[in-house]
């Protein structure tokens, strides 16, 4: 005897809000770790009359242009968003990729930076704070570009996602959110206001 099992929509949607808060609670996390690497580099920042230390000059050219990359493709998946919710699974693979094409160029800007910074992790506190502060944003990045490929590959299965079931595709515009805006912080703070 089968026993017929039905999902109702409200419990759907309680499971489906729970794992966005789910996700709430990890960048809150992540915030306050940011946080510490902030503080910290704010501290010895403070601590040294010359800032950066000689002999680790940042350039502005490369990681400004980083950042408008970087900052479009928040707008960029946004487009995707909006796309799945008027059910144009078509628009949103489209601006999905566009979003992860433009997450793999800033990483790529910011490998072909360190290759050419002229100094590494251990040269001094500045170097130390930019290497640490830099990759593990980095690895975020990494992170939000696999996600974006998760929600293409699941795209693929006609209904997986659509006007009223796109829980996946704002739980990675949240997380690529979130990159950014972080992103922002550092570039303020690692190469803006060294130049000042």
């Amino acid at each position: 005897m089968a026993i017929a099992t039905t999902t109702s929509p409200a419990h759907h949607e309680e499971h489906q809000d729970l794992r966005v808060k789910g996700l709430l609670a990890f960048l809150i996390s992540e915030s306050l770790m940011f946080g510490g690497f902030f503080a910290t580099y704010l501290f010895f920042r403070g601590s040294n009359e010359v800032w950066p230390p000689e002999g680790t000059e940042v350039e502005l050219l490369l990681p400004t242009i980083n950042t408008i990359i970087l900052v479009s493709s928040s707008f960029v998946i946004h487009f995707g968003d909006t796309a799945i919710k008027r059910n144009d699974v078509r628009g949103m693979r489209k601006w999905y990729i566009i979003t992860a094409i433009m997450g793999a160029v800033f990483l790529l800007g910011q490998a072909y930076e360190y290759m050419t910074l002229g100094y590494g992790l251990t040269t001094n506190i500045f170097s130390n704070c930019f290497y640490l502060m830099t990759g593990f944003h980095g690895l975020h990045v990494f992170v939000g570009l696999l996600l974006i490929l998760g929600v293409l590959w699941r795209s693929r299965r006609p209904g997986h996602y659509s006007a009223t079931k796109h829980t996946g595709i704002e739980m990675a515009e949240i997380y690529w959110h979130f990159v950014d805006i972080i992103w922002i912080i550092l570039f303020t703070l690692l190469y803006v206001l060294t130049k000042f």
